[in-house]
């Protein structure tokens, strides 16, 4: 299955991260977790700004809301509204 492309701004790793964490010396199953950490750190740091919080006073509720808000966009006004691009 093909993914949309992620539009500028959006891409959650560069290429750079990506390289690094290619080259660190973990194992596979660490290397994945690693770059969905960074790209959770990522989307986290966004909720929060949306929030107009600090991100460790994030809440697990506000991170919830803001997802079913999100899903809620793209479902309604299309995947090019919404933040996630999947």
């Amino acid at each position: 299955m093909d993914l949309p492309p992620q539009q500028p701004g959006t891409q959650f790793l560069t290429a750079e991260e990506s390289a690094k964490v290619d080259a660190a010396l973990l194992s596979s199953p660490e290397k994945f977790l690693t770059r969905i950490t960074i790209s959770s750190l990522r989307v986290l740091t966004h909720i929060a700004e949306e929030y107009d919080v600090n991100l460790e006073d994030l809440t697990a509720q506000q991170v919830i809301a803001w997802f079913e808000k999100d899903s809620k966009i793209r479902r309604e006004a299309g995947i090019d509204a919404a933040f996630l691009k999947w």
